[in-house]
This record gives C-alpha cells, structure tokens and sequence, in this order.
C-alpha cells in the first residue's frame, strides 16, 4: 500500500472516529417537550440519584442500582434519623437529613417512605421539583392522582411497587408511568432497577394486585417455608437442617419455574408420580384447602392495598 493509501485510511477512520462522536453528543443533547432525555445509566455514570426514605425498599433498590453503571458518589439518602442511614454509608453513599437536599441534588427521586407520610413529604418537596426531576413513589395504595395532585403540575411521576428480595437482586418490581412521563422515562427506570430483579410495566389498576401477589406474597411464601421445616421436624428432623433444606427448596423450586418458563401444574405433574409420596401430600394440602387459603390471602392484601389508596390524605397543597 503506497503512502497515499495509507494517509486516506488513516483519515478515514479519524473521520468515521469524529462523526461517531458527534453522533454520541447530538443522542446525549435530545430534547422532548423541552425535557432532556436521561440515556441509559449504563452509558450514563453520572446520573444522580436520591432516594428519600432509608427503609429495606430503599436499600434494596440502591443495592440494584449500584449493582450497574451508577457510583456511589452519585447517590444520596436522606431519612429524619440515623437508624437507617449507617448501612447507605457502608456502601459508599452520602446521607442528609434534609429531603430537599435530596432533590436538589438528585434527577431521579425515589420517595420510599410509610403512605401516611407522603402527603407531607411532597409538600415539602414540591417548592423544589423541576421539569428535570422523575419522582418515583414506592408507597403501597398511594395513587398516582394523589402524587399529581401535591407535586407541581407537568412533574414526571411513575409509581412503582417492589418487593423484599430486592435486596437480594431478586425482586419483582411492577410500575406504572404518570400522566406526564413519556415512554423513555419508564426505560430509564427500567434500565436503573433491572439488576434488582425482575421489572415490568404496566396499568395502575394492578399494582395493588401485585402487592397482595409479590409485595404480600413475600411472606405468604415464608409461612409456607416455616410450615415445610416444621413438618420435618415434626418427622425427626433436626430444626437447623430442616430450616435449611427448606429454604433450599423454595429457592430450587422458584429459579425451575423461573427459567424453563412452564406452568406450576405441568411441574407440580412432574414431580408426582402414581402412588408416589408426592400426591399423598398434595392430596393433604388440599384438604386444608391450602389453594383456596393463598388466593383468599392474595384477595385480602390486594383489598388493603386498596383501601390505603382510598383513604384521603391530609395537607393536600398545589
């Protein structure tokens, strides 16, 4: 290849290299409705995050986040007393007890305290929301109506409903965007959240459902577990082990229906045999009526969920 040769490929890639680049800076400087739009946190590390509210949904949220492309330093947490806080420290995270630090200093604000105290956090912080800021609510019943009405008009809300394993990056988080959230919003979301587990969108109507099926259910699944390890420790197991072996198999049972995408009767059928030990069990289970008892529990929390969601909260202020 003659030298000339060499110069036009050497400055065709320096070209293509520059053109690239500034592709890369047009995507980054989009604009909707005059709202920039936040990239992907994994090609964006400098996305800020605050979190008001230091509770298990909060921490285990936060564990997911940083489990992606965002730093600690790009985080803050804020809560009225330290009791929660040391553990947001030991990770890396900047702590403050002012919610309104948090906001100023945050793009994406995920408010994750008790549905009581919601009216009065928003009102707090809404002198400070911009059309910059997406405010997450985890509160369990609280509406996105409700969110709409105290937060200043045109805010991006999205309500969301996570569970406990989240903070063990195995949740199951369903959210629903507000009037004013746009579609890349809820990919933002998603794209922060999909190392916490399991996340889906969909109507505001059925996230009360999946609270009583994954919020509750958490602890429908733990009753059942204590139940297994009791019965086999009514059989002459010792309790350690029997407490073990149970977790095991909630946990085998959960990744096999997970991941070969089958329905619970086709592995329930698998694992029975004619005669077998198995259906003697289940056929004990359903004399307890232990089908019925699950979904009238799924029914009773989701009901609740509900019932929170109606409830009219105090302070309302525009």
């Amino acid at each position: 290849m003659d030298e000339a040769c060499m110069k036009k490929q050497n400055w065709d890639v320096k070209e293509t290299e520059l053109f690239l680049e500034i592709l890369k800076d047009l995507d980054m400087k989009k604009c909707l409705d005059g709202r920039k739009i936040k990239m992907d946190p994994e090609m964006n590390s400098h996305l800020k995050i605050g979190f008001i509210g230091a509770g298990n949904m909060a921490y285990g949220i936060t564990k997911g986040i940083l489990a992606g492309n965002i730093l600690p330093e790009n985080i803050l947490v804020s809560a009225p007393s330290v009791r929660n806080l040391g553990r947001f420290q030991e990770l890396g995270i900047s702590i403050t007890h002012s919610n309104v630090e948090v906001v100023g200093g945050s793009d994406v604000v995920f408010v994750a305290v008790k549905p009581h105290l919601i009216p009065l956090v928003l009102n707090e912080i809404s002198p400070h929301v911009t059309d910059r800021h997406i405010v997450v609510s985890v509160a369990a019943g609280v509406t996105l109506a409700t969110l709409e009405e105290i937060l200043p008009e045109n805010t991006v809300t999205i309500r969301m409903m996570p569970n406990l394993p989240c903070m063990v990056q195995e949740g199951a988080l369903l959210f629903a965007r507000g009037t004013n959230a746009k579609e890349e919003d809820g990919a933002l979301l998603r794209s922060l959240l999909h190392h916490c587990g399991l996340v889906e969108e969909g109507p505001e109507t059925w996230l009360d459902i999946h609270t009583g099926l994954s919020g509750s259910g958490v602890a429908f699944v733990y009753l059942f577990a204590e139940a297994l390890a009791e019965g086999a420790v009514k059989m002459g197991m010792p309790s350690s082990l029997a407490h073990s072996i149970a977790s095991q198999t909630v946990l085998g049972a959960g990744r096999l229906l997970r991941d070969t995408g089958k329905h619970p009767a086709q592995l329930r059928s698998e694992v029975c045999t004619p005669g077998g030990t198995t259906i003697y069990g289940l056929h004990a289970l359903e004399q307890g009526g232990v089908r019925a008892s699950t979904m009238s529990a799924v029914e009773a929390a989701t009901e609740r969920a509900r019932d929170l969601g109606r409830k009219p909260a105090a302070g309302y202020r525009k």
